[in-house]
């Protein structure tokens, strides 16, 4: 019997399931379930809430996200990326109004998920994405000074500029037990994640520091001094207040909370496919992820989507199926009810450590240098974006990205497009060229890029990488026809090179015209693939399939 495509990853998982994969998808959803506890305490007293707001969120939002989600290993839940945009609707519109913006961004990602709209996040060019990722975490980080330097601020601003200049402005009143607590818990998961990156670091430093002030009695400030504990429990079912004169003032919000939600979650489905080797369906991902955001503030939690550090963790402690996301939720349950008292010890600088390593992690500082070396063009769009990300709204940050975009796609296009007249010298140079009269051994599996392979368009290689395990040892692609090429469309070659060559295959590139040739030498990309793997035309790159099966058979 087919399963259709709509059908939940759970459902199709469980078709085979097993009493081995039970017992795996049981220890990966309790460590998951334990890594995610400081970070959703974190996530929500940064977006200006009470600790067991982040909780809840990941007990709804996680179970229902893995429940009903189009991925297999999937971990929903509170992130960083929505710190940002929670803490100004909550500044600005209060908890009910940020209720009723989570809701109507799920109502957005259920009809983005139904309509088979789920593909459409293709069209964020990534350096718009690296822009306001990076944004997203110089701001989270600015926000977790006080509290890991134990400064005394009663208000700290929302803005970037007013709130570096009140910080500087008290750094006289820090407090130096609150600093040497929160500077051992960021060395502790520095070096943890070092030398031992399967030791969760988060829920370690948690437990110690926690440890710490309940038998040292340190003067910190703790999470009982701010908010007088965690009530223990199950959350309460209450439907939010409505307030219909808020809905068109909460539409660009909400549609920022849809468009951050769908992303990240995607992204997240994205590396747990290539982590897990899985084919995840974006729709059922999407129509998922709106059902746990409008079920969400039901239960008073937070805007939720795919966190790809905790699927990392789900994947790599042995997860088989979306069981082990259910098990997390459940496990974060348990912790509630019984560990509940305990919350009120932990430190504020402890979890100002924690946000300040997710922080960096989330950051994607390592593509800044691959950036730089791009055209002059998307060096503008990621530092535009960036900027407005700080210094302005993330809201705007992402529509003037997407606008600059835009209109380099359409300069991209515009610029590679040619009217020549055919001369004998066109006609002889572009032999080398054809296939008709070449002879296409069987180690080798030829494929075309026709058109720019710009942002929008990268997702058309997944037609390579789905059918990696059937490819001969050697794969060419013809880049002749492919009239330009952009970061994105570099990034998404570069995946396809070391997914191949994981498994155990070579790629050669051959025949690039000028621009996607001079934005590959810009970017140094022979680097990433070998010199030799880059051929000027299609017979050269022939005669270096036939040297790269001479060398393995030698």
């Amino acid at each position: 019997m087919h399963t259709p495509t709509w059908m939940p990853a759970s459902v199709r998982a469980l078709r085979h399931y097993s009493w081995h994969a039970l017992t795996r998808d049981l220890i990966a959803g309790v460590t998951v379930g334990l890594v995610a506890l400081p970070l959703a305490m974190a996530f929500a007293i940064a977006s200006g809430l009470t600790p067991q707001a982040g909780i809840y969120c990941a007990v709804v939002t996680g179970f229902l996200i893995s429940a009903f989600g189009g991925s297999r290993y999937q971990i929903g839940g509170p992130t960083g990326a929505f710190v940002v945009v929670v803490a100004g609707i909550v500044t600005t519109y209060g908890v009910d109004g940020l209720f009723m913006c989570t809701m109507m961004a799920g109502v957005m990602l259920v009809i983005l998920g139904v309509t088979g709209m789920g593909t459409a996040v293709k069209y964020l060019p990534r350096p718009v994405v690296i822009g306001f990722t990076n944004g997203i975490a110089v701001l989270i980080a600015s926000t977790q000074i006080r509290d890991f330097f134990g400064l005394q601020i009663a208000h700290v601003p929302s803005e970037f500029g007013p709130r570096m200049l009140e910080l500087a402005r008290h750094a006289g009143t820090f407090s130096p037990a609150a600093a040497m607590l929160g500077g051992i818990a960021l060395a502790g998961m520095i070096v943890l994640r070092q030398k031992f990156p399967r030791i969760p670091g988060a829920i370690l430093a948690l437990i110690a520091g926690t440890a710490v002030v309940m038998i040292a009695g340190i003067g910190v400030e703790t999470v009982g001094s701010r908010f007088g504990g965690i009530p223990a429990g199950l959350p309460e079912l209450k439907l939010p207040a409505f307030k219909l004169s808020l809905v068109p003032v909460l539409l660009r919000p909400a549609l920022t909370v849809a468009l951050l939600g769908a992303i990240e979650s995607l992204l997240s489905a994205v590396v747990a496919d290539r982590m897990g080797n899985d084919q995840h369906n974006p729709n059922t991902e999407l129509f998922a992820q709106g059902i746990a955001n409008i079920a969400s503030p039901m239960f008073g939690g937070l805007p939720a989507t795919g966190a790809i550090a905790r699927t990392a963790t789900n994947i790599r402690s042995g997860a088989t199926s979306p069981v082990a996301g259910m098990v997390h939720a459940i496990t974060l349950l348990v912790v509630l009810i019984a560990a509940a008292p305990l919350a009120r010890f932990i430190p504020m600088a402890v979890l100002a450590a924690i946000l300040l390593m997710v922080s960096w992690n989330m950051g994607e500082w390592h593509e800044i240098p691959k950036l730089l070396r791009l055209t002059r063009t998307d060096i503008g769009v990621w530092i535009v974006t960036f900027g407005l990300t700080v210094f302005a709204d993330l809201t705007v940050a992402v529509e003037v990205g997407m606008v600059l975009a835009a209109l380099t796609f359409i300069r991209r296009v515009a610029v590679t497009t040619t009217v020549s007249e055919v001369t004998r010298d066109y006609v002889e140079s572009g032999r080398p060229h054809i296939l008709q009269d070449k002879a296409i051994p069987d180690y080798v599996a030829i494929f075309r890029i026709h058109g720019p392979f710009l942002f929008g368009t990268t997702d058309k290689i997944a037609e390579l990488t789905e059918q990696i395990d059937r490819l001969p040892p050697v794969v060419i692609i013809r880049l002749r026809n492919m009239t330009a090429i952009d970061g994105t469309g570099l990034r998404a070659v570069e995946e396809v090179s070391d997914r191949l060559r994981a498994s155990g295959r070579t790629l050669i590139l051959c025949g690039a015209r000028e621009q996607p040739a001079a934005v590959m030498r810009q970017a140094r990309f022979h680097q990433h693939i070998g010199d030799a793997n880059i051929c000027p035309n299609i017979a050269a790159a022939l005669d270096r399939a036939a040297q790269v099966i001479a060398t393995r058979a030698a």
